[in-house]
C-alpha cells in the first residue's frame, strides 16, 4: 500500500463543537515539539526557550558547524533553523550548547509516555524524534468531550512535566493535519491549528509558496512555476501528465493533496509491509575529501553496513553509493551493483563500494557526503549461497566483533583502516545520527 501522509497539523477553536457532532468523522492531531533539542537545553539550564538565545551545534567543528536547533526567542529574530554559526548575526550574543542525542532520546521517551495515558499506542505513529501523529477518533466519545479539548490536555502536560513548548495540527485525515501544523498552527494564539478539505480550500487552496506544503521543496516548486504553477488550486487543475512529468508515480498522490484528501491511516501505517528492505547509511564529512580519502569513509561506512546485516541475519542482493560534491552545483552521482548471490561478508561489500567508487562514479572534484544502501535485503535463511564461496569463516569472525561490540563499545575492536587520518569510524561511533551522543 503506498503510504501519502508522512506529517500532519494544528487546529482553531470555532471548528469542534460544531463538526465533531459527527462520530463519522475523523480526527487526526500531530504534536510538535516546538524547537525541541534548544527548548531541552534552555530547560536544563533554567532558561525560558522565548527569551533566551540558545543554539545547538557542534561548534569543534567550527564557525561552518550546522545548528541543529534554535531557541524560538532567536527564531524570532530572524535565525533560521538549520543555519551555521558563522550565519547568527555578531551582534547577538547567544549560548551554544553541545549535541546530546541520548538526552534528547530519553527526553523524548518521557513525553511518549505522556501520549500513553490518554491514547493507546496503536493509536500513535511516531514521525519523528519530535514529532508523532495521533488519532483521536475513538477518544471523542471516550472522554466525552472534543478533540481539541483531548490534544490541549496533551500538550498542557508536556509543559508541565517537562518545559517543553508544543504545537498542535489536527485535520480530518493525516495530511491536513500535517499542513495546519506546518502553516498554520504557528500563527495560532494557541498553538492549535485544524483544517478539513472545505477549510483547506478556503484558507490555502491559493497559498503561496508551494514549498510550504509537505512533499514539494524549492526546485520542484521554481519548476512547477516555470509552467504557470504557483498554488495548490494550479495543481489541482493542471493537466496530469504534466505532472506525472515532476512527480512520476507520485503524481496521483499530489493530486490528492492539492485536494486535501488522504486515505492511509495509522492502522494503515503500522499494518504496512514492504516489499524489500533496505539498509542505508549516510555521513556529511568534516571537510572537503579528495576521492582517493573518500574511499576510506566509504570502506568503513561498507563494513558497519555488513556487520549491521550479520547481526540481524539478513543479506544484501546489492549495494547503490550516492556521491554529493563540494561544489553544490555538481548534481550528485550515483552507482548500484548487483550480487550474483546475496552477500553480507564485509570484504565483499567493502571491495564493492571502493570498485563503485573509482570506476563507476565521474572525477567532477572534492567530495562532501557519502551515501550508502544495501539494497533488497532477504533472511539469510531465505537467501541462496555459492556454492564456490565459503565465507564461513569470515561470518563467524563478523558474529564475534558484534558480541565484543555490544558488551564493550563500538571502538572496542578496529581495522587498521579506522586509524588512517582521514577515516571517520572511531568519530562516528561516539554519535546517535551523525551527531554527539551526549554521553
Amino acid at each position: 500500500m503506498p503510504l501519502k501522509f508522512y506529517t500532519c497539523q494544528l487546529l482553531p477553536n470555532f471548528i469542534y463543537n460544531h463538526s465533531m457532532k459527527n462520530e463519522a468523522q475523523k480526527f487526526y492531531a500531530v504534536i510538535d515539539l516546538k524547537s525541541f533539542y534548544a527548548s531541552v537545553e534552555c530547560v536544563e539550564r533554567g532558561l525560558d526557550p522565548f527569551k533566551a538565545d540558545l543554539v545547538v551545534a557542534d561548534d569543534s567543528r567550527g564557525n561552518g558547524s550546522v545548528c541543529l536547533a534554535v531557541s524560538p526567542a532567536l527564531r524570532a529574530k530572524g535565525v533560521k533553523n538549520r543555519c551555521r554559526l558563522f550565519e547568527i548575526p555578531k551582534a547577538i550574543k547567544f549560548i551554544i550548547a553541545p549535541p546530546r542525542m541520548q538526552f534528547y532520546i530519553d527526553y523524548a521517551a518521557k513525553i511518549y509516555e505522556i501520549y500513553l495515558k490518554y491514547v493507546s499506542k496503536d493509536d500513535i505513529y511516531v514521525y519523528s524524534i519530535d514529532e508523532a501523529f495521533i488519532d483521536l477518533t475513538s477518544y471523542v466519545k471516550f472522554y466525552n468531550t472534543d478533540a481539541k479539548s483531548i490534544a490541549k490536555k496533551i500538550m498542557d502536560e508536556i509543559l508541565k512535566t517537562t518545559g517543553v513548548t508544543a504545537t498542535c495540527g489536527m485535520g480530518t485525515n493525516l495530511y491536513l493535519a500535517k499542513i495546519a501544523l506546518d502553516i498554520l498552527a504557528k500563527h495560532s494564539d494557541d498553538g492549535i491549528a485544524f483544517l478539513d478539505e472545505q477549510l483547506y480550500k478556503e484558507r490555502l487552496w491559493t497559498h503561496q509558496p508551494l514549498d510550504d506544503f509537505w512533499r514539494i521543496g524549492k526546485q520542484t516548486r521554481l519548476k512547477l512555476e516555470k509552467h504557470g504553477i504557483f498554488c495548490m488550486k494550479d495543481i489541482a487543475n493542471a493537466p496530469r501528465r504534466l505532472l506525472e512529468k515532476f512527480f512520476g508515480v507520485d503524481a496521483y498522490i499530489t493530486i490528492d493533496h492539492a485536494n486535501g484528501i488522504e486515505p492511509t491511516t495509522i492502522a494503515d501505517i503500522k499494518a504496512y509491509k514492504p516489499s524489500t528492505k533496505s539498509y542505508f547509511s549516510s555521513e556529511i564529512l568534516p571537510r572537503d575529501y579528495e576521492r582517493c580519502e573518500a574511499v576510506v569513509v566509504l570502506k568503513e561506512m561498507a563494513d558497519r553496513l555488513a556487520l549491521r546485516m550479520i547481526n540481524k541475519e539478513v543479506m544484501a542482493s546489492g549495494i547503490t553509493i550516492n556521491i554529493k560534491f563540494a561544489d553544490k552545483l555538481e548534481p550528485h552521482q550515483r552507482a548500484s551493483v548487483r550480487f550474483k548471490t546475496p552477500t553480507n561478508v564485509s570484504s565483499m561489500l567493502m571491495s564493492s563500494a571502493e570498485e563503485l567508487l573509482l570506476n563507476k562514479i565521474k572525477n567532477v572534484g572534492l567530495i562532501r557526503q557519502i551515501s550508502i544502501s544495501a539494497n533488497d535485503v532477504v533472511k539469510e535463511s531465505l537467501a541462496h549461497s555459492s556454492l564456490f564461496e565459503d565465507d564461513t569463516k569470515e561470518k563467524a569472525v563478523l558474529k564475534s566483533l558484534n558480541l565484543i561490540k555490544e558488551k564493550f563499545g563500538k571502538n572496542s575492536v578496529l581495522r587498521a583502516i579506522d586509524l588512517l587520518p582521514e577515516a571517520t569510524g572511531q568519530d562516528r561511533n561516539k554519535k546517535i545520527g551523525g551527531h554527539k551522543s551526549g554521553e
